[in-house]
C-alpha cells in the first residue's frame, strides 16, 4: 500500500523503520517514507520530519528545513509540532 501512495502506510512503514520495530532501525528508510508522506501533506510525516531534520536522523541535519517541517504541521494542528518549533526558536 505504501508503494502505491497511501501516506497512511508511508507514515506507518516510517514509524517501523523509526522505532526499529520488527526490522532493524534505520532512520535512512524511515525519512524516505516520511518524506512520500509529507509530499501529501500528512501531519504527523510533518511533524516526525521536522524532528528527523533536528536530530540528523537519516538526514542531515538542518535547523531551518526542521522549522519549515514543524511549521507546515502546525498548520494542520499539530500541538507536538508547536512544542517543538517553541524548543527550537529558544535554542537557536
Amino acid at each position: 500500500m505504501a508503494e502505491q501512495g497511501n501516506k497512511t502506510a508511508q507514515v506507518e512503514l516510517g514509524i517501523i523503520y523509526g522505532e526499529g520495530s520488527g526490522v532493524a532501525q534505520n532512520y535512512d528508510k524511515a525519512a524516505y517514507w516520511y518524506k512520500k508522506a509529507a509530499a501529501q501533506d500528512s501531519v504527523d510525516a510533518l511533524f516526525n520530519l521536522g524532528l528527523f531534520y533536528e536530530k540528523g536522523w537519516g538526514v542531515i541535519k538542518n535547523l531551518q528545513l526542521a522549522r519549515e517541517y514543524y511549521k507546515k504541521a502546525v498548520t494542520k494542528g499539530s500541538v507536538d509540532a508547536q512544542v517543538n518549533l517553541g524548543f527550537l526558536y529558544i535554542k537557536v
